[in-house]
């Protein structure tokens, strides 16, 4: 080619022409690149100073709106995790009150707006209508007119097995979006109104109202754990999640079985009683019944009557008629409410009459005061400072030991036995038992007695008087049950309680409460005396009416006229225990108002313990010990309490003869006036029309005047019920009066150990004294109800 080019006449290009033409053209190249390069950073350089001075722009004018979305959208990178309130059980593991995961429905307009699925409003609603019942035109409304909300309830505490079925709905149709479930616990009672005053409820708020939920709101509540969400450095959203922790477990000394007895019997003779006497009322105005462990303090079950659903606290239905209802204001209504909730065997006071005997007693014995072989006489009334305080036995029991002024309740013989002791005594032992002190059981509520109770340096001679058979003080059913329990286990006063142990939420024990004994109140030989003696009170005194079939038990009854006097109206008790050698458990009844036109008889007490023992004895595994006759056999069969199997003919053979034993002994016991043939009521002493069955004054034959008051005049200390609850000092105001050194007898006469006085009564003079009076006031359960109790015509004690 070199050739060709010579021929032709070309210069000849060499190799080093070729090389400078190649540097020639990399460097226009590289020219090219860098103006290219250099446009490129010039536009970044833009790009990025617009960028900036856009997210200026937005910063300072649209920065507060931006804020708010991004809070909005938080709800679903940051959510509170709900604690679940523990648990409370029965002695048996039994759930009294447990928190249920419940759901509240959400509704996010903004997701649904913004959607893909052209059908995803039209599919969710839909599906809402379905599941929930929404109402779909007002829903739809909501979203179109709010669509930017992400957040809004329109159903809240739904149970799963509602939620489930839109769940799964959900998954199979793409279309239903934004929609979620907010979750949060719900607190349930399984079995509703059972304990409920004791029990308590929590709101939704998880705070405690009253009851075992109030005084342990703290233990039962934990703390609220928390998940949040944030993007990682690939952008991906990661979530950290602080758990929450659920509350402790309250294991209780209740037995629900046992809880189930007592409310059925209680709610049995308050139905009986309905409207019987007083129209369009309850059976009962109050009532309340305590069982518990002597031994340890434990309560085994405790209720008042009427009681409430705790699903359902704020529920009236069972109590008013619509119209009454809708009647109420709200200040109204939670007054009502506040009654009804209120617990009346812990806050409710009132005077406790007779049962108190065994505290006077007890004293004597357990001080050197009585040495147990003292005899008294009763003509049936004594007058002290010139009033005459009769016997529940107007006709009087004669002469009377120390036993039988238990066994008859005997009011002129306790009276002499209060003389024997003194005042200092007889207040230092009470203070001993617990009266005037709260027992600071583990229940909120508890009243406060302090100022309802004598002062030792301002009582006078009908002070003493009274107070030696319960009366002129005021006490709550727990203190009496707590300080009659250490009168029988052995001189024991133990801390009444309910929790006995303390759970985690995974069940284990970090907590183990024990029987605290605070205190020796009578020595342990006093202790076996006095339950002798409250033995011969159901084997052959005032209480044989509570003994159930096949057992002995020991107890003591109590019957007292409340403020103010002369209206007919009384509150009935009776305490029981059992077995009477060993007692394992003890049973107090009270009951105010009872809806029936002669109030005064403790038998309406004694027969609803002596139905609570019958069923609840056999189930504690405490035997029966007697022999059962053919009318008990066939009344414990009626109640399905015993085989037909154990009613064979030998058993009916050796009972047939024991019925006729004690038939003819309660005949005898009959008196008849050999002029008018009527009999004498062995209880209360009157005479008994034999048509009519009317008590009749035994010395006139005249009907008994149901609105008379034995203690005209004698009141006991001032005492405000509302003052009472609210633990606040109480106006009193006395005369303090000396006693004069002849003490309780006449004329300088005093009446000692073994005295026999004849004539038809003592005339006991004590100097002048000032009384103060007060009409106590008596509502519905919870209502004010510190009770001036007073024994009345025909009362049984």
């Amino acid at each position: 080619m070199s050739q060709r080019r010579k021929r032709r006449g070309a210069p000849e290009v060499t190799k080093e022409d070729r090389r400078r033409k190649l540097r020639r053209e990399k460097r226009e190249l590289f020219r090219s690149l860098q103006g290219k390069l250099l446009s490129f950073f010039v536009i970044v350089v833009i790009a990025f100073v617009a960028l900036a001075a856009r997210i200026v722009y937005i910063s300072k004018e649209k920065g507060d709106a931006y804020t708010k979305q991004v809070l909005a959208q938080q709800r679903y990178d940051s959510r509170t995790l709900p604690f679940k309130r523990g648990e409370i059980l029965d002695r048996n593991g039994m759930q009294l009150a447990y928190s249920e995961k419940v759901y509240n429905l959400v509704i996010d307009s903004n997701e649904i707006n913004e959607s893909r699925k052209e059908d995803a409003l039209s599919a969710t609603l839909s599906a809402l209508q379905r599941c929930f019942g929404v109402d779909t035109t007002e829903l739809a409304q909501y979203i179109q007119s709010n669509p930017q909300n992400q957040y809004h309830v329109i159903q809240k505490r739904i149970p799963y097995d509602v939620v489930e079925p839109f769940l799964k709905e959900k998954e199979e149709n793409s279309s239903i979006c934004g929609v979620w479930f907010e979750e949060e616990y719900k607190r349930r009672y399984p079995y509703k109104t059972l304990a409920s005053s004791v029990v308590g409820f929590a709101g939704t708020d998880n705070n405690g109202n009253c009851g075992l939920e109030l005084f342990y709101d703290d233990t039962l509540n934990g703390s609220n754990g928390r998940e949040y969400g944030y993007l990682s450095e690939e952008s991906t959203l990661e979530r950290t999640t602080i758990a929450a922790k659920d509350g402790n477990v309250l294991v209780t000394s209740l037995d629900v079985n046992l809880q189930a007895i007592i409310e059925k019997y209680m709610e049995e003779f308050a139905l009986a009683h309905r409207g019987e006497y007083r129209e369009g009322e309850d059976g009962v105005k109050n009532m309340g019944v305590i069982m518990m462990n002597p031994k340890t303090g434990e309560i085994l079950a405790m209720a008042d009557y009427p009681n409430f659903d705790l699903n359902d606290p704020e529920n009236l239905s069972p109590f008013m008629n619509a119209s009454e209802i809708e009647g109420l204001d709200q200040k109204e209504k939670y007054k009502y409410l506040n009654s009804l909730w209120r617990d009346f065997c812990i806050s409710d006071t009132y005077e406790p009459g007779s049962v108190a005997k065994a505290m006077t007693v007890a004293a004597g014995l357990d001080s050197g005061k009585l040495r147990g072989d003292e005899t008294y006489f009763c003509g049936g009334k004594l007058t002290v400072s010139g009033h005459q305080i009769k016997c529940h036995k107007h006709s009087g029991h004669g002469m009377v030991n120390l036993s039988q002024s238990l066994e008859q309740s005997c009011n002129c013989a306790l009276m002499q036995i209060g003389e024997q002791q003194g005042k200092e005594n007889l207040m230092k032992y009470l203070y001993s038992f617990n009266i005037g002190l709260k027992t600071n059981i583990d229940l909120s509520g508890e009243a406060r007695t302090n100022t309802l109770v004598y002062n030792v340096d301002n009582m006078v001679a009908s002070d003493l008087a009274i107070s030696t058979f319960g009366q002129g003080y005021n006490v709550t059913m727990i203190q009496m049950i707590s300080a009659f329990s250490s009168i029988i286990n052995g001189g024991k006063y133990y801390q009444p309680h309910l929790v006995t142990e303390i759970q985690d939420s995974l069940g284990t024990t970090i907590k183990k409460i024990e029987p605290r004994v605070l205190k020796q109140t009578i020595s342990a030989t006093t202790s076996d005396t006095m339950r002798e003696y409250l033995t011969n009170v159901c084997l052959k005194g005032t209480g044989k009416t509570a003994v159930p079939a096949g057992y002995v038990i020991g107890g003591k009854t109590g019957t007292a006229e409340k403020q103010p006097r002369g209206h007919g109206n009384y509150v009935m008790s009776f305490m029981g225990f059992a077995p009477v050698d060993d007692p394992q458990v003890v049973v107090y009844c009270v009951i105010d108002e009872p809806n029936v036109a002669d109030q005064p008889h403790s038998t309406f007490a004694q027969e609803v313990v002596k139905n609570i023992l019958t069923e609840a004895l056999p189930y504690l595994h405490i035997y029966r010990t007697e022999e059962l006759t053919e009318e008990e056999i066939k009344e414990l069969e009626e109640k399905n309490l015993l085989a037909a199997s154990q009613n064979d003919a030998s058993q009916q053979e050796e009972t047939d003869d024991l019925e006729t034993t004690e038939t003819e002994g309660e005949s005898e016991s009959q008196e008849e006036d050999p002029e008018n043939r009527f009999a004498i009521d062995p209880t209360t002493g009157y005479a008994v029309d034999p048509d009519t069955g009317e008590f009749l004054y035994p010395d006139s034959y005249t009907p008994v005047d149901p609105t008379s008051s034995d203690l005209d005049g004698l009141v006991g200390i001032e005492n405000d019920p509302d003052q009472a609850v609210d633990q606040s000092d109480l106006p009193v105001d006395y005369t303090p009066q000396e006693k004069t050194a002849s003490g309780f007898g006449s004329d300088g006469a005093g009446v000692g150990a073994g005295a026999a006085i004849g004539g038809s009564g003592i005339s006991i003079t004590y100097p002048s004294d000032s009384q103060t009076n007060t009409s106590g006031t008596t509502g519905q359960k919870g209502t004010a109800n510190s009770t001036n109790l007073d024994f009345g015509a025909g009362a049984d004690f």
